[in-house]
């Protein structure tokens, strides 16, 4: 959970994908993100994080529905939602914390 600490603790947005390979909705959502990612550039960050293998850091967030999408900045969450979005409201949600 330490590296988990240090993946948040950054000044800029850090958008979490909580997702897994055997949900359809979540794998949708990787091209969407991919944009997101190549949007921000160096201005925020976007991680996916597979609940299969992080299931003990998943369950510590109570992530029930997949995806499940967070915004943290400085350590703290900011924002959360579970289900499918677009790029550009994602982009615009993210655009309030830059």
């Amino acid at each position: 959970m330490s590296k988990f600490g240090e993946l948040i603790d950054l000044n800029v947005p850090v958008l979490l994908d909580f997702y897994a390979d055997w949900n359809e909705q979540s794998t949708s959502m990787h091209p969407v993100l991919r944009d997101v990612a190549a949007a921000l550039g160096d201005k925020g960050k976007v991680i996916k994080i597979d609940v299969d293998k992080n299931k003990e850091l998943s369950q510590a967030l109570r992530v029930k529905g997949l995806p499940t999408l967070m915004i943290y900045k400085k350590g703290e969450m900011v924002w959360r939602q579970s289900g499918e979005q677009d790029a550009n409201t994602l982009l615009g949600i993210i655009n309030e914390y830059i």
